[in-house]
């Protein structure tokens, strides 16, 4: 899978994946995307990313994540 998007320079943002140049982590696109669920909002707060930024930082937290169980505490009842 290609990135174009996400960057990493050792003198930004202390080498943490970054989209485009922009002084901008995949960490706080991802944030971003969970605090400002309204598309328009997020455009208005992150006039710089674009859609294919965003799906870019999505995909590439996504490759990062290990495909494990994770016991989650608390009990959750499910309705049948």
């Amino acid at each position: 899978m290609k990135f174009d998007r996400i960057t990493s320079n050792s003198a930004r943002m202390n080498g943490q994946p970054c989209v485009r140049e922009l002084r901008l982590t995949v960490r706080r696109v991802i944030e971003a995307v969970a605090t400002y669920p309204d598309r328009e909002e997020l455009r208005r707060e992150y006039p710089e990313l674009d859609d294919e930024d965003i799906r870019q930082a999505l995909l590439y937290a996504a490759t990062c994540l290990d495909d494990r169980i994770i016991e989650i505490s608390g009990h959750h009842e499910t309705a049948a």
